[in-house]
């Protein structure tokens, strides 16, 4: 059965050249000029896959990710015209699972999309069977999705733990930016680095005492990150 892709965005002509070349390649589409119009569609006909503009009349984009996340657990593409807006969604953790920044090549958008419904079909392994690991004074338990930083837990998003349980299973090695990209993200997002600069710069924020001049997770210039054992002195 053909993937149902939502596709949300104001702007007329780009709405029916998207969906049309969507169902071009087998997707089943449906449109909504505003997020309200968007909603109504989910609630009648639930989407495989949202694509969603943040620069929405009324309701705008951020608030309707926050719906799509919490009413249907969807995955969300955001459609983006600015790198700024992106900074704003990852920073108030609304859940986006990727996004893609106007104007953008339809082959690339294709190949996004098809990342995403993976990964929402194919899920990681199990948390369960997991090892928690304790990396100095940082404890990742993966069942119970736990980090806590000298006995403080931290709360992070699905992404950011996953990126940091990744850093501590090689706690101490540098690990590629390729190769963090590829483990976390998927191959797709290999030689596309933003989208780990930004993810590595909010687990700072959240477990360094001093994000810009952080001990934890440490930058090997033109190489990679690496995850240093910490203790509070």
């Amino acid at each position: 059965m053909s993937k149902h892709i939502l596709l949300v965005d104001d702007d007329v002509l780009l709405r029916r050249s998207l969906a049309f070349n969507l169902s071009q390649t087998d997707y089943r589409v449906s449109t909504a000029a505003t997020a309200e119009e968007a909603i109504e569609i989910a609630r009648h006909s639930r989407p495989d896959l949202v694509l969603l503009d943040i620069a929405l009349p009324g309701m705008d984009g951020l608030e309707a990710l926050r719906r799509f996340r919490e009413e249907w657990h969807v995955p969300v593409i955001l459609l983006t015209a600015r790198r700024r807006e992106l900074d704003q969604v990852v920073g108030l953790e609304l859940g986006a699972d990727d996004y893609v920044t106007k104007p953008f090549h339809l082959d690339v958008l294709l190949a996004r999309i098809k990342a995403v419904l993976r990964r929402s079909v194919v899920p990681a392994p199990s948390p369960t069977k997991l090892t928690p690991l304790t990396v100095g004074d940082l404890v990742i338990d993966p069942p119970a999705h736990i980090v806590s930083v000298a006995g403080k837990k931290v709360d992070l998003s699905p992404r950011e733990f996953d990126l940091l349980y990744t850093l501590a299973l090689d706690a101490g090695r540098v690990i590629s930016t390729e190769d963090l990209l590829e483990r976390v993200w998927g191959a797709e997002y290999v030689g596309e680095p933003q989208v780990l600069y930004v993810h590595i710069r909010w687990l700072r924020e959240k477990i360094e005492a001093n994000p810009d001049q952080p001990s934890r997770i440490l930058t090997v210039r033109g190489i990679g990150y690496k995850l240093e054992p910490h203790r509070a002195g």
